[in-house]
């Protein structure tokens, strides 16, 4: 009886260990699973660090009006490629065209005038030729003066085709802005029409000018050759060569002038239309503002600028970043600085599908703490200081600028 009584306490103690004890077992080893995924995610997120690219913002060194957009937000552009086109001519410049042609004009009536003064000392050449026993004397005074007038029609030539080149630019400027005026029907197809036949004869006659003056060089050419030819034969006579001594010097004067002149007007023209170019392969991004301007902008201000819109010297007027990442970049605590240094293998986890591990080494790290990216916070609203590290981009490693990568360092 006793033995069975014994029996039967020991069956009932099993059952209650087995009926409490089950579910304690059950709990701790629930909890100790969760303190391993707790302690793998910590392990495996060690770091957290961003994919970064070469980001350019692109610029003028001068302040300029912006007169053309060739891309638009997001866009895929290649190095090289045109951008932008900006007028660089301040509003207090805006004479200055005009100036240098009245000083082209003042320039070619010199050379008139200079060209009227070739008359009366051609005819008085004849005149002391008829003179003098030996008719060399004259011949010498025609060839210089046959050097002269071709040396005068080169700089009438040099004018007159400077001179279309400017109406044929102000013609040019009335078509454009008729082509949009007939778009919009405003205007009958026949005034753009006449000014196209305009354009077309005007480019027709500087084309032929132009012609005339390579010829006209040509012809320079070999008629100071033939003058040297004679000059080397025959005494030359002073009396005429004398005179013509001072209009050349007063030629020389008039075409070192206008040599300026054009190439300062070259130059401003040149100003009109300054294209910016794409310094990298990449994609058009939003524009960075300075940090003091934003409270003070409309939502979509400043993401890219507008044709019209005038820009400082510096001033950001697009922005292009590369497609692929470069460089990953991630902030070190104090505490993780002594298992941190140039070297150190690193384990990458990509958390974005399709998830990918890749392993790869840090490649410097920063000399001082900084203040981390508000995005890498633990708390939102406390902010964190680290050590920045860069780390290098393995091939294979699919990324976009500005991921999240978890960093895990390897032992």
């Amino acid at each position: 009886m006793k033995k069975k009584k014994t029996a039967k306490t020991s069956h009932e103690r099993k059952r209650f260990y087995l009926r409490h004890m089950v579910p304690v077992v059950v709990w701790l080893g629930t909890v100790a699973c969760v303190v391993g995924l707790f302690h793998q995610r910590a392990q495996r997120f060690e770091i957290v660090g961003i994919a970064r690219g070469e980001v350019r913002q692109v610029a003028m060194s001068s302040t300029g009006r912006i007169r053309s957009i060739s891309v638009a937000l997001y866009q895929p552009v290649t190095v090289g490629q045109k951008l932008a086109v900006v007028d660089t001519i301040l509003d207090n410049e805006q004479t200055l065209e005009a100036e240098l042609d009245s000083e082209l004009g003042v320039v070619m009536a010199e050379i008139e005038h200079l060209a009227a003064q070739l008359i009366p000392t051609r005819e008085l050449m004849h005149a002391e030729t008829q003179n003098l026993e030996i008719g060399r004397a004259g011949d010498l005074g025609r060839l210089s003066i046959d050097v002269d007038n071709y040396r005068v029609r080169l700089l009438q030539l040099q004018g007159q085709i400077a001179a279309d080149q400017i109406t044929l630019a102000d013609l040019e400027a009335d078509r454009k802005i008729l082509e949009e005026l007939l778009k919009e029907d405003v205007i009958a197809p026949y005034e753009l029409e006449k000014v196209k036949t305009q354009c077309a004869s005007l480019s027709r006659k500087i084309e032929e000018d132009s012609h005339l003056l390579e010829q006209a060089k040509v012809d320079m050419v070999k008629a100071g050759e033939r003058l040297e030819q004679f000059r080397k034969q025959h005494v030359v006579e002073p009396s005429v060569e004398q005179a013509l001594d001072v209009i050349r010097k007063e030629m020389g004067v008039q075409e070192e002038l206008m040599k300026g002149l054009l190439e300062r007007r070259k130059a401003l023209k040149s100003r009109e239309a300054v294209e910016v170019t794409s310094p990298i392969d990449g994609i058009i991004i939003p524009i960075r503002v300075q940090e003091n301007d934003v409270p003070f902008q409309r939502p979509g201000e400043q993401v890219m600028r507008r044709v019209g819109e005038v820009v400082r010297a510096g001033d950001s007027i697009l922005a292009v970043a590369q497609k692929e990442p470069t460089e990953i970049v991630a902030y070190a605590t104090e505490e993780q600085l002594g298992s941190l240094k140039e070297g150190t293998g690193v384990e990458l986890v990509k958390a974005r599908t399709p998830a990918q591990i890749a392993k790869s080494r840090v490649v410097s790290v920063g000399p001082t703490m900084e203040l981390m990216p508000e995005r890498l916070w633990r708390i939102p609203d406390v902010p964190q200081w680290g050590r920045p590290i860069l780390i290098d981009i393995p091939p294979g490693l699919s990324l976009v600028p500005g991921e999240a990568v978890g960093i895990r360092v390897l032992l």
